[in-house]
Parts: structure tokens; C-alpha cells; sequence
């Protein structure tokens, strides 16, 4: 870490965008991030990834990263240069950011003593950009490679939980060598899957967020345009089964004495669509109840389930974890996030605020523990 004296301030990479198709959201999480940290106590260096992949310098300007007229901001749009890009060196004992433009003298940025990564899906939330944060040595704020990893592959994170005696709902894995050389066989499989647990299916992307590329199948006529719809944002295609009950939210943080669950939330029904699908969580802005209108023993139970399942992945910093409280009393994991979204409107920090820690008090907590916290195993 950079050495730190009274007039030093830690500099803080805010790292977002990205190739996923959660690339816009990222951005609108990013804005409200970096509005909330403390410029009196923190410097900020914006970095926005390119839907291509590219490394740009963006204006440090969160006013221009939230959604308007319904559509999402990107960093194409935020970039300071079309051509110019930003260079992590992969060498722990420098951590001098370079930009260099095509015939121009690449310039030093200075050096970044923690990254807040506010990527959402593959490439960047995935456990790949926290395997190069790793290699740089340059600490970085929530869970490292394997927790990463972990959380965003659905079939792996069930896996996982199971492992540990956590209730998952029924699902079944559509590989992408079984969709490509057999579909009948594929196709059959989920067949007998609907046989045992019944339709509606729900089809997902086993690896991506924000409800993007899922949808809810009533037959076996829609199956294979929904395989093919999940199939657009990833390879791996997941099934799940309908669960009825509510869906019940609960934050995870770390604090120096280990985590801690927030008061959980509540997501009502959405009357406007299907179910809680990309619209109804970022565009019409689903009204969640915060704290959720459980009992005592409820709210302790889902507490305990989060808490335990931030430890079964081996995550750090915070996670949101997502669960069903199903019409028999019993609540089921759905999933967790390891990097939740921030947007003004997002669970994650209503859970918090309703638990008495506020936005900008979340995001020093953030910070402060990735700062102490070291790279490599640990």
C-alpha cells in the first residue's frame, strides 16, 4: 500500500461499465457511488471499461451516470477519448495507473491505493478482474476470486450451498455442449424436469444479473426461444422451478468482528410484469418494503441464512442475499450477489439505511476494510 501520512489521502479507482450486458446499470451504480464517498477524506479516479473492453479516463462527473428518458448511460458516452486507455501495471510493487493515446507520451495517473469495482456480471464481478487486482496487489472492496466466481455461476453457487445444508429450490443445467449436439436430449431433459416440479420454468443465464436474458416459460412451445434468449448472454443455461412465496431480501456486511445481516426486505409482486425483471427493478422502480413485514423468528431465520451463506461461498465485504419465503413457512436461497447494486433506488443500501448504517457510511465501511484487508491468500 501507498504510504500513507496526514495529508495523504487514499485514492480510490472507481472501476465500472464493462463487456457484460449489465454494462449500463454499472454505470448508474457507479454514479451513485461515487456521489456518496467522502471527497474530504478520499480521492477519486473514475475508470470506465468500454463494452468492448477498453480502459477509459471518464469525467469525474456522476450527474451524467444516471438513467434518463428510461435508457441507460454508457461509458462510450463518458469517455474522455475515443482512442486513449488506461493501463493497470500487473506488478505488485508499482501501482502506477498509466493512460496513453495513440502519438502521445503516455502520462502517469499517480498511484491508486484501493479499487471500488462496481462491475456487474461477467468481467468484472466474476471473480476475472479481482484475479488481476490480485496479481497487482492492489487491494480492492468485496470478496476475492473464488467467492466471486462462486456467486455469479448459479449451478456452482447451488452446488455450494447444498454442500453446506442451505435450502435451494429445484433446478436443472442445460451445458452448452447439450444444447449444441443434442437439443432433443436437452429439451427432454427439462421436459422431465417441468414432469416432476410442474410449469412455469424459469430460463436463465447461469451467469449473469439484473433479471437480464431470463425468462418465464409456460409450456413447452416457448422452451426453446427462452433457451436461446438466455443463451444471448451466456452458454450456460440454467432452469429453475416456479417457487411460490415471497421474495425476501437480506443484506450482508462485514464488520471487524465478522458479518452482520440487515434487516431484511421485501419484493411485492409486480402487477406490470411477470415477475421482478430488469424493468421493474432499474426502469419502473419496484417499490421493495423495507423492513419486511415478517415475524421476530422469521427475521432472525432469513438473518441467519444470509450470514450463512456470505460464509459457505467465503465471501468478503458485503453481499445481498435473495430468498423465497415459501407458502409452507420455509425459506429457500435463490441466490446471492456479491456486488450488489448501489443505485439510488437499489435493496442493498435501503436494508442498510433502514438498519441505521446511511449510504456514505456504508461506502467508508467499504473502503476502510478493503484498505486493511491484504491481497493473496488470506
Amino acid at each position: 500500500m501507498s504510504s500513507q501520512t496526514s495529508s495523504h489521502k487514499p485514492r480510490v479507482a472507481v472501476v465500472f461499465g464493462g463487456r457484460s450486458s449489465e454494462h449500463g446499470i454499472s454505470v448508474v451504480t457507479a454514479g451513485a457511488v461515487m456521489r456518496a464517498i467522502d471527497r474530504e477524506k478520499y480521492d477519486v479516479l473514475p475508470i470506465g471499461i468500454t463494452t468492448d473492453g477498453r480502459w477509459a479516463l471518464t469525467a469525474d462527473d456522476p450527474e451524467r451516470m444516471a438513467i434518463a428518458d428510461r435508457q441507460l448511460p454508457t461509458v462510450a458516452a463518458l469517455a474522455e477519448s475515443t482512442e486513449g486507455g488506461v493501463v493497470l501495471p500487473v506488478d505488485p510493487t508499482n501501482r502506477e495507473i498509466v493512460y496513453t493515446e495513440p502519438g502521445s507520451v503516455p502520462k502517469a495517473l499517480g498511484e491508486v491505493d484501493v479499487v471500488f469495482p462496481v462491475l456487474h456480471g461477467p468481467y468484472g464481478e466474476d471473480g476475472t478482474l479481482q484475479g488481476l487486482l490480485e496479481l497487482s496487489g492492489v487491494p480492492y472492496v468485496g470478496s476475492g476470486v473464488l467467492a466471486s466466481a462462486v456467486g455469479q455461476d448459479k449451478d456452482y453457487m447451488k452446488r455450494v450451498f447444498t454442500s453446506f445444508g442451505l435450502p435451494v429450490g429445484p433446478y436443472e443445467v442445460i451445458r452448452p455442449r447439450e444444447w449444441e449436439q443434442d437439443p432433443a436430449a436437452a429439451r427432454k431433459k427439462i421436459v422431465d424436469f417441468a414432469g416432476d416440479h410442474g410449469w412455469p420454468l424459469f430460463v436463465k443465464p447461469a451467469r449473469a444479473g439484473s433479471s437480464i436474458g431470463i425468462t418465464k416459460v409456460d409450456d413447452l412451445a416457448g422452451l426453446d426461444d427462452a433457451i436461446e434468449e438466455a443463451r444471448r448472454h451466456d452458454p450456460k443455461v440454467i432452469v429453475e422451478a416456479l417457487l411460490r412465496g415471497r421474495e425476501i431480501e437480506c443484506g450482508v456486511l462485514e464488520f471487524e468482528d465478522g458479518p452482520r445481516a440487515s434487516v431484511p426486505a421485501e419484493i411485492p409482486p409486480v402487477t406490470a410484469h411477470d415477475f421482478y425483471d430488469f424493468e421493474a427493478k432499474y426502469i419502473d422502480s419496484a417499490d421493495g418494503i423495507v423492513p419486511a413485514p415478517l415475524t421476530p423468528e422469521q427475521t432472525a431465520e432469513v438473518q441467519r441464512l444470509a450470514v450463512e451463506a456470505f460464509e459457505a461461498a467465503s465471501c468478503e465485504g458485503l453481499v445481498r442475499s435473495d430468498f423465497f419465503l415459501q407458502d409452507n413457512g420455509e425459506f429457500v436461497i435463490n441466490e446471492i450477489n456479491t456486488l450488489p447494486g448501489f443505485t439510488p433506488i437499489s435493496m442493498y443500501p435501503r436494508m442498510w439505511q433502514e438498519s441505521g448504517v446511511s449510504y456514505p457510511e456504508l461506502i467508508d465501511r467499504l473502503l476502510q476494510a478493503a484498505l486493511t484487508r491484504s491481497t493473496g491468500l488470506r
